[in-house]
């Protein structure tokens, strides 16, 4: 059975300190403890003599101030690591923690969870091919030598990059390297770690680099793991729980997220909130219990992307340069069909296509793999499309000989909309509205990642109002707008309400319109 070993780094917070240690060793597992030597004196006292009677706790056998960014908190996870390895020969896993983590299972099934396969726990990404890194540097904080911490020494730390930048004292990545980059809470092996110790003493090359890169908490397990271990006994995941606001800052959770902390596939979660006392001692008594089933729906991040989203509806302030005075053609005709349900937008494109000639493509916008022909790879990404919008749609014209074209789009692509409608050109818009029964709903939120098979039903109850609110919201958004020549049909309406509009819509004759406004099931589901 799995005997874990957990490596805690902190900083404050002593009560809290005191209360995880004895909770987590409580289960029979052990803790190597790092407190920051920057920290308060008297609180490394009080947790010292709180825990110190306690054999399954130890305290790192140096302590070092550690810094944001700084090879420091690498080196102070290796002494804490160091000290475990010799106090705890019965230790199979050891398991990176930080002061604001708590547990989201019960020891029981941790255990069980760790001994399902033999393997490490890591998540790493090749550093310059992966898109780990959203913004700011990335080669920079390989090749040139960082010394100073960027947070409280600035001047220095980007004096001391610029001297290098401009002497050109660029390094070399050490050649036997493929450098990974990933979350630092990791869960290794006891192999493992005994590997990476004598990696360390053997390897004073290696340890000279990282000590002078910038971030290396993100690098350096993530590449040694990788360099020493087969790729087939790696999980590139953490099973510490931990999302991120737009702003980079680590989302904080309080006492409502407590259902929702239990339902994903991770052992543990960061960052608690110090406030959240509820919640911390609803996870401090969950950890001790026995025979608890746990339903994974595992939809936390998509379901914190939708929710934090709501209302930051953005629009370009102006057309980028290169879409100045550009223009689909003022003899040309788009019409586009927007419909929330996207199989009734295809089921009425394909029946629009028997009964008239056309050229059509479906939801070009917003499905990658939408068959569309080779335009040069402007068409290859969704990002591409969206980004070069009137430049793809000239060219489908161009490729179908037609001055007249069909598409299907989301009701949520309303900037897209504001853009084609402002165009020379012709455009019309066929919305189609639908009926969203509840069943409907809860297939929309598990096929988007908002809810999983698991979800509780009453969580279910408190995110379906939502989501229908949602999807009235973009529909009244387009009503809003006023665009010419928008035309709707109804799923509740009559074959003869809705052959009029499409008629419209398409100009041809009422005949021909009834015969796609007839279309068998329609609108079923």
């Amino acid at each position: 059975m799995a005997k874990i070993a957990f490596i805690l780094l902190c900083h404050k917070e002593p009560e809290a300190i005191i209360k995880q240690a004895e909770r987590l060793t409580a289960a029979g597992d052990y803790m190597s403890i790092h407190f920051d030597a920057r920290a308060s004196a008297a609180d490394y006292q009080k947790i010292r003599e709180a825990l110190n009677d306690n054999p399954n706790v130890v305290f790192s056998k140096k302590r070092i101030k550690c810094g944001w960014g700084e090879w420091s908190l690498v080196q102070a996870t290796l002494h804490a690591v160091e000290t475990a390895i010799d106090a705890f020969p019965r230790a199979t896993h050891f398991y990176m923690l930080s002061g604001d983590c708590m547990a989201i299972k019960t020891a029981e099934y941790t255990h069980e969870y760790l001994d399902r396969e033999d393997c490490d726990y890591i998540e790493s990404h090749d550093y310059f091919e992966s898109d780990w890194i959203k913004t700011g540097w990335k080669e920079e904080r390989l090749i040139y030598r960082h010394w100073f911490n960027e947070r409280t020494q600035k001047r220095r730390f980007y004096w001391m990059y610029e001297a290098q930048k401009r002497l050109g004292l660029r390094r070399d990545i050490p050649h036997d390297l493929q450098v990974m980059i990933g979350s630092q809470w990791w869960c290794l092996r006891r192999r493992t770690i005994e590997w990476i110790l004598d990696f360390t003493r053997k390897r004073r090359d290696v340890m000279r680099f990282f000590r002078t890169t910038w971030i290396p908490d993100e690098t350096f397990f993530q590449t040694l793991v990788r360099h020493l271990v087969p790729e087939n006994e790696i999980r590139s995941r953490t099973l510490t729980f931990l999302m991120f606001t737009d702003y980079g800052m680590p989302v904080v959770f309080y006492n409502d997220h407590y259902d929702m902390l239990l339902s994903q596939d991770f052992l543990f979660a960061r960052k608690i909130s110090p406030e959240a006392t509820e919640l911390r001692a609803r996870l401090g008594a969950l950890y001790a219990s026995e025979d608890v089933e746990f339903k994974i729906s595992n939809e936390g991040r998509s379901l914190y992307k939708f929710l934090s989203g709501r209302g930051r509806i953005g629009r370009r302030f102006a057309t980028r340069f290169w879409e100045t005075e550009s223009t689909l053609g003022r003899e040309r005709e788009l019409m586009i069909i927007v419909c929330k349900k996207w199989h009734v937008a295809k089921r009425l494109l394909e029946r629009i296509r028997q009964v008239t000639n056309i050229p059509a493509i479906e939801y070009l916008f917003n499905e990658e793999n939408t068959d569309l022909p080779d335009l040069g790879g402007i068409q290859s990404t969704l990002g591409k499309r969206t980004r070069h919008r009137r430049a793809l749609m000239r060219m489908l014209f161009d490729y179908f000989d037609s001055d007249r074209l069909i598409v299907c789009m989301d009701p949520n692509n309303i900037d897209l909309l504001h853009d084609f409608c402002g165009d020379r050109s012709t455009t019309k818009l066929l919305e189609v509205q639908c009926h969203f029964t509840d069943e409907y709903l809860i297939g929309h939120a598990m096929r988007v990642g908002l809810a999983g098979e698991q979800t509780p039903r009453d969580t279910m109850e408190r995110l379906l109002p939502t989501i229908r609110q949602d999807i009235t919201f973009e529909t009244d958004r387009i009503r809003d707008a006023e665009f010419e020549n928008h035309l709707r049909i109804r799923e509740l309406a009559s074959v003869e309400d809705n052959t009029d509009p499409i008629a419209q819509f398409l100009s041809i004759t009422p005949e021909k319109a009834r015969e796609i406004a007839e279309t068998d099931h329609l609108f079923a589901d």
